[in-house]
């Protein structure tokens, strides 16, 4: 089943650290702030500061909004994220620092719980044709930053206007075509349930 969720349907949050606040986009069923098992948020930061700790998630985050943004982590770990649709991926029970190179900027990140779901980020700031294999990835995201996104299964078409969610269920989905994304300034996510046998 293919879903375009629009921002008005998006959730503001206050940040589990108390200093700030987060737009929700999705999260799994039957989930609250501190136990699910993925979420996809934008976040705005204005100030320097250490990040809520999400121990026992694995984060992505990627820069979609200001001038830069570099996480140092307690791992010896950093990531300097210097132009748009940049990532970073790290453990959420680090303790993060984040510096702003030159103001606010804004985040979008995914979580998923670590050992349950794998979480595979990848962005696209040129035009693209992205194939999505029913098969082969359970749920999968895709949202635009300034440019509607194209959705093709088959003979079916639907458009996913920027700043909106395109939802992606493939188990729910009727036909097990590829689906295509055409789109640019693009962020694309896979998520999958990791198998027991995987776990750990």
């Amino acid at each position: 089943m293919i879903t375009v969720i629009s921002p008005e349907y998006f959730n503001t949050i206050p940040w589990k650290n108390g200093l700030g606040s987060t737009t929700e986009l999705a999260i799994s069923p039957n989930s609250n702030l501190t136990d699910f098992d993925w979420r996809l948020s934008i976040a705005t930061v204005a100030n320097n500061g250490v990040f809520s700790d999400f121990s026992g998630y694995q984060r992505n985050l990627v820069l979609i909004e200001g001038n830069g943004l570099t996480l140092k982590h307690d791992s010896g770990q950093v990531d300097e994220l210097s132009q748009l649709l940049d990532i970073a991926e790290f453990d959420g029970g680090w303790q993060t620092e984040g510096l702003l190179s030159e103001g606010t900027i804004k985040d979008f990140n995914i979580m998923v719980k670590q050992g349950c779901y794998q979480a595979n980020v990848t962005t696209y700031s040129a035009k693209q044709v992205v194939t999505v294999n029913p098969k082969t990835c359970a749920l999968c995201f895709a949202y635009s930053l300034s440019a509607q996104i194209q959705i093709m299964q088959g003979e079916h078409k639907l458009f996913a206007p920027s700043g909106s969610l395109c939802r992606i269920d493939n188990q729910a989905c009727a036909s097990d075509k590829d689906i295509n994304l055409i789109g640019e300034n693009m962020i694309v996510i896979e998520l999958n349930k990791k198998s027991l046998s995987s776990v750990g």
